[in-house]
């Protein structure tokens, strides 16, 4: 088995899709060719799959191993059909089209050879599905009915062989119920260029394990979960921890909170059948008080936060470097909130630690605020008080539990939730969401602004960022120079992104951050550069760079999101994903932030209000420093040091 350290890489076509292109002349890839399926012409470019082509026609073709996210597999046969002059039925996601090529996709061969597959499927699939986490949404179980599985013609284990792997605080694994589709080998090697799991051995032999079949808790994974939302089954999922919640939610004796981050709200509307990129925010609102929860919270308040104090970091970073010449500097500063990122970063490029942001993720920023400036504002006592964070990402589950998050006295954030666990736990209160009335936030972490809200699409950190630093360094509205104060240099699916800005002119330097330097003489006329990266495939592109002395080396400010889309399209999203879901989820987000009349995070008044009355040394100052930082970066380089 390969070490998953050592990304592999796999031809996305078969060798029979190759040999049929390289044969035909060059002259007729791209040209439109006719193609009969099940007695109906269509026209499709030369050279797509019989799949694709079916999709076209709007004939269903069943898949198992097909993904849109990933590259063709042709492994699990459940979409093999008839090809008029082939001897054996071919799989339709590998089959390439070919000039008045005709295709059956639904002969009494071709069901039989489908429904045979199934039944062999079956006879290894052991786990029943009442209990199964993906009940009434797992592909295998929707085909079974499908195709009127009602036996088992070669057998299903009555006992488990494998023992189910709960080594992970993010992602479990129970390989009783893999089809080894391979979809999570080609998402962690091709997606993520992780590599945690390989297939291993051959034939009815193969099983999907990690490097020395060590449990994935111990294994080189950064718990980004993307792995779970392409399994078609119950193979691997997150780690459920609604049981706990809902204990403390009935425990008279313990106060709950709970803050939402942006992203889950894009998409929860899809567990109760709305279409993607419906937003329920408020609805949901209204749904966790009647769930039981005590105060909800909007994360966007700590994003905002993060903007101050990484902006600030930022700032600091740039002074000592340009200003004062300090050389033992590490620039750029790379972007902390995605906790799968730090993870990947920790594994893979360890020496570039003093390049990330100190600042904690907006999750754990809220957590140390909740058992501190929260309980000795409302007089509750900390260790009573349960912080529950509703997230995108199955990665933010270990992020809570990391031993250094306990800068309150307490573990910060108690719970991760995700998207598609609270779903679980609305139904299980017969709250149907969207029927709900609306309800705002709870004060005094209510308000936020267009600038938290962003931070659930990839660019958003970057953009919210920019519009601060902007305004601040400026002392001119963004307005000024990006239209409605969008920039849209960072926005987009790109899988990296790189912008330029040029400062015109500068202002006086603005009170919350006039401790720490003592004008903006030495920014007048620069050129900042930053850029944005999402998927860890994307981030090794632009480290690779970085080590090679390449354009991103030059870069003052990266974005880094684990996951594709960002926080969006993170592993505790409602399933399936795919690109068309994220970009709707993505116009989900964009339209509240345009909704939202402060859209700027220094010009969030809960915000201000914290600074005023808790962090009153200012941002990086040495209460902030205390609770809202991480020693990811050597003190004393570019923070103040603790008393």
């Amino acid at each position: 088995m390969s070490n998953p350290t050592t990304p592999i890489h796999r031809a996305p076509l078969s060798q029979q899709h190759r040999r049929v292109i390289t044969t035909t002349s060059p002259d007729a890839i791209g040209a439109q060719v006719s193609v009969v399926i099940d007695g109906v012409e269509a026209k499709v470019p030369f050279g797509v799959t019989i799949l694709e082509a079916a999709k076209n026609a709007g004939v269903n073709i069943p898949t198992l191993c097909d993904h849109p996210d990933l590259d063709v597999a042709g492994v699990c046969r459940m979409c093999v059909v008839e090809v008029e002059g082939q001897r054996t039925l071919q799989p339709a996601c590998t089959f390439p089209v070919v000039n008045q090529m005709k295709v059956k996709t639904h002969s009494r061969k071709v069901r039989m050879a489908r429904k045979h597959v199934l039944e062999l499927l079956l006879s290894e699939h052991c786990g029943e599905c009442y209990s199964c986490v993906r009940n009434g949404n797992c592909e295998l179980q929707t085909l079974a009915e499908e195709y009127g599985i009602t036996s088992y013609p070669f057998g299903h284990p009555e006992e488990p062989a494998f023992e189910v792997d709960e080594s992970s605080y993010s992602v479990m694994r129970d390989m009783n119920k893999c089809i080894r589709c391979r979809r999570c080998i080609r998402t962690c090697i091709d997606i993520q260029e992780v590599g945690v799991l390989e297939a291993v051995g051959r034939s009815n032999k193969v099983t999907i394990e990690t490097f020395e079949d060590m449990p994935l808790g111990t294994a080189v994974c950064i718990n980004c979960g993307q792995c779970v939302n392409r399994c078609p089954v119950g193979a691997l999922y997150a780690k459920d921890e609604t049981d706990e919640v809902w204990a403390a939610i009935d425990d008279p004796d313990k106060h709950v909170v709970i803050q939402t981050a942006p992203a889950p709200r894009s998409a929860m509307g899809e567990l109760f059948g709305l279409e993607p990129g419906t937003p329920v925010t408020f609805e949901m609102n209204t749904a966790l008080r009647r769930a039981g929860f005590d105060r909800v919270f909007d994360t966007n308040f700590t994003a905002d936060l993060t903007i101050i104090e990484e902006g600030t970091e930022l700032i600091l970073r740039l002074y000592k470097a340009l200003v004062e010449k300090d050389e033992s500097i590490a620039l750029p500063q790379f972007t902390s909130c995605s906790p799968g990122w730090v993870k990947y970063l920790e594994h893979f490029y360890p020496e570039y630690l003093p390049n990330a942001s100190s600042a904690k993720s907006p999750q754990q920023m809220f957590g140390a605020l909740i058992k501190t400036y929260y309980a000795e504002k409302l007089g509750f006592d900390p260790e009573k008080i349960v912080s529950v964070a509703l997230m995108p990402c199955s990665a933010k589950k270990f992020e809570c539990n990391r031993p250094e998050m306990r800068d309150s006295g307490y573990q910060d954030v108690d719970y991760g939730l995700t998207t598609r666990e609270l779903g679980k736990m609305f139904k299980e209160a017969g709250l149907h969401v969207p029927s709900l009335p609306k309800s705002d936030f709870d004060d005094p972490f209510g308000s936020a602004t267009g600038s938290g809200v962003i931070f659930g699409a990839t660019g958003g950190v970057m953009e919210a960022a920019l519009r601060t630093v902007i305004e601040l360094v400026t002392g001119e509205k963004v307005e000024s120079i990006y239209d409605h104060g969008d920039i849209i240099p960072v926005r987009g699916f790109e899988g990296v992104k790189y912008a330029e800005l040029t400062i015109p002119k500068v202002g006086p330097v603005p009170e919350i951050v006039a401790h720490l330097v003592p004008n903006w003489d030495w920014l007048n006329g620069a050129t900042l550069k930053v850029a944005v990266a999402h998927g860890t495939a994307n981030a090794k592109k632009v480290m690779d760079d970085i080590k090679a002395g390449g354009k991103f080396s030059e870069c003052h400010f990266i974005e880094f999101m684990a996951c594709p889309g960002g926080c969006l399209g993170g592993g505790g999203q409602p399933i399936p994903t795919s690109a068309d879901i994220r970009a709707a989820r993505a116009k989900a987000i964009y339209s509240e932030d345009s909704a939202y009349a402060v859209r700027k995070s220094h010009e969030n008044p809960a915000v201000l209000a914290t600074y005023g009355e808790f962090l009153t040394d200012g941002p990086c100052g040495h209460k902030s420093h205390k609770l809202l930082h991480t020693e990811y970066t050597a003190r004393g380089k570019h923070m103040p040091q603790d008393d």
